[in-house]
């Protein structure tokens, strides 16, 4: 399987895992959060697949996000372009990058969400983790696009 066919495989499998039906029943609240949890693991996967395809030209040694998206990464014209996305805090990447530190923090990304028994006033964006996730998704399907062109150009 080439870097691109794993890169849309993974952003694939995340929209599958986020289409799953929930249910009603007592595990519903915790399958949510593994489902949110889940698709969020598979889209550092394709995040670490699309620095793989990006920057095939440059033959690198390790595809690490952090490292290649951190100051001190390799000089690539793609991975400039992915820092400054990473920068804006708007940006579907620095959100990504942000529920992946969450993600991989003791505690997690996923929340439960607060009954009308609990007594509190919920206050937020009223955007839910899932539909967080599929925004993200369709952003960096959107600059994939871009990302790749400059790629094939090497």
């Amino acid at each position: 399987m080439t870097p691109r066919s794993r890169t849309n495989q993974l952003l694939y499998q995340a929209e599958l895992l986020l289409d799953m039906p929930g249910g009603n029943d007592e595990h519903a609240e915790t399958r949510r959060m593994a489902v949110e949890e889940g698709a969020l693991a598979f889209l550092e996967l394709a995040l670490q697949s699309l620095l793989r395809e990006v920057t095939e030209h440059a033959r690198l040694e390790r595809h690490e996000w952090r490292e290649l998206l951190g100051a001190d990464g390799a000089g690539i014209a793609e991975l400039h372009r992915l820092r400054e996305l990473v920068a804006q805090p708007d940006s579907w990447l620095s959100w990504l990058i942000g529920r992946l530190e969450a993600l991989h923090s003791s505690d997690g990304v996923a929340r439960r969400r607060s009954g009308a028994a609990s007594g509190l006033i919920a206050v937020g964006s009223g955007a839910t983790l899932v539909d967080e996730l599929r925004w993200c998704i369709g952003a960096a399907k959107a600059e994939l696009a871009a990302l790749r062109e400059t790629s094939q150009e090497w």
